[in-house]
């Protein structure tokens, strides 16, 4: 099983900008402990991280016939990208929206996600360890999926 992990703007930042938000983990560290958790699982993580909208939706875009799941910290984009949410939609992977700090206790403009509704879940407010629980999310969702296509193809034979 092949996911890819997306992140947005300024998470390239993670251990230097708003420590008190976002905390002291730089996004390396939290690639390094997924990778581990990936291993444990069988499952193969791509990384990719970028501050410009257009290249996030080419990754995402990129993502069919190649990875079962995307996790994304769209960061900022998860505010106001319709492109983004689109593009979600339009590969149709399961995809789990992770935030390290709590959005819904954030500012105002930062409590609506244009992504939730495409996605099959969101996690916030958990810290870097938000990106384990995406992580098994995500390897949950594509099980569930591999499981369901191989009932409907038993049931077709």
């Amino acid at each position: 099983m092949k996911i890819m992990v997306i992140q947005g703007p300024n998470i390239n930042m993670l251990g230097l900008r708003e420590v008190g938000i976002y905390g002291a983990m730089k996004m390396e560290e939290i690639h390094d402990q997924m990778r581990l958790a990936a291993s444990q699982n069988g499952v193969e993580l791509d990384f990719f991280q970028s501050n410009f909208e257009g290249e996030l939706v080419d990754k995402v875009q990129e993502c069919l016939g190649i990875y079962e799941g995307i996790i994304i910290n769209a960061a900022a984009y998860t505010h106001s990208s319709i492109a983004l949410r689109d593009a979600i939609a339009a590969v149709a992977l399961p995809t789990v929206e992770v935030h390290i700090s709590n959005i819904h206790r954030r500012e105002e403009f930062r409590q609506k996600s244009l992504l939730a509704p495409v996605c099959a879940g969101s996690i916030v407010g958990f810290g870097p360890f938000g990106y384990h629980l995406a992580l098994m999310g995500v390897i949950q969702i594509c099980q569930q999926v591999k499981n369901l296509k191989s009932l409907q193809q038993n049931a077709q034979n």
